[in-house]
C-alpha cells in the first residue's frame, strides 16, 4: 500500500496486497451470502477469523513498521472488524434474539461507516484503485446499516452485490501491488492522487 510517510529507517516489504487479498476474499465470501447466492452458509466465519482478521491484522501492524499511518489504520481497522464480527456471529448471535441481532449489526456497521469515512476521504491522497476500494466499501456499509435498521432483505442483497464489487476491487488493487512488486515496475497500473498535496 503506498505509503504517506517514507522517511526514515529501514522498511520491510509492502503488506499491502496481503492485506487487501485477505480483506477481499473475506468481504468477498460475507457478501455472496448477503446476495443471496450461498444458501445461507457461514463460509466466511472461519476466514473472518484466520484471514480476515489475523492476516489482515498483522498487515497493520507490519504498515506501523513501514511507517505507513493509513495502512497501518486501515488494515489494523478491518482486521479488528474482522475478528469482532467472527466473535459476535460465532459466540453472542446465537443466544440473542432476532431484533436484538439485526439491532446489534446495525450499529456495528454505521460505527465502521464512520471510521470508513474518513479513510475515504483520506485515500484521496493516495492512489485512484484505493479510493475505489473505500469508496464502494462505503457504499456497501450504508446500504448494509440501512438493511438493518428497516429489515429490508432487498436493501441487504444490494449490500451484498456492491460488497462482491469492493471485493473485486480489493483484489485488483492487490495484484497490482504484487505484479508491480514482481516486475519491478509499474505495469498494473492504479491510477495517481486524486487530490496532490501542494
Amino acid at each position: 500500500m503506498p505509503t504517506e510517510n517514507e522517511s526514515g529507517g529501514s522498511r520491510i516489504a509492502d503488506p499491502g496486497p496481503l492485506g487487501l487479498a485477505a480483506f477481499a476474499l473475506t468481504t468477498f465470501l460475507l457478501s455472496a451470502k448477503n446476495a443471496g447466492w450461498t444458501n445461507g452458509t457461514d463460509a466466511w466465519l472461519g476466514y473472518a477469523f484466520f484471514y480476515g482478521g489475523t492476516a489482515q491484522l498483522l498487515a497493520g501492524m507490519w504498515e506501523f513498521r513501514n511507517r505507513n499511518v493509513f495502512g497501518a489504520t486501515a488494515f489494523g481497522t478491518y482486521g479488528a472488524f474482522w475478528l469482532g464480527l467472527g466473535f459476535y456471529a460465532k459466540f453472542v448471535a446465537p443466544g440473542a434474539k432476532p431484533d436484538q441481532i439485526a439491532n446489534d449489526q446495525g450499529w456495528i456497521l454505521l460505527a465502521f461507516a464512520i471510521v470508513n469515512l474518513y479513510l475515504l476521504i483520506a485515500s484521496t491522497k493516495l492512489n485512484v484503485a484505493l479510493f475505489a476500494v473505500f469508496l464502494t466499501l462505503q457504499a456497501t456499509e450504508v446500504l448494509l446499516f440501512s438493511a438493518e435498521f428497516a429489515g429490508s432483505e432487498s436493501i441487504a442483497k444490494i449490500g451484498g452485490y456492491v460488497g462482491v464489487l469492493t471485493a473485486l476491487v480489493a483484489w485488483y488493487t492487490s495484484f497490482a501491488g504484487v505484479f508491480n512488486s514482481v516486475s519491478g515496475r509499474d505495469v498494473v497500473k492504479v491510477g495517481g492522487p486524486l487530490l496532490r498535496t501542494r
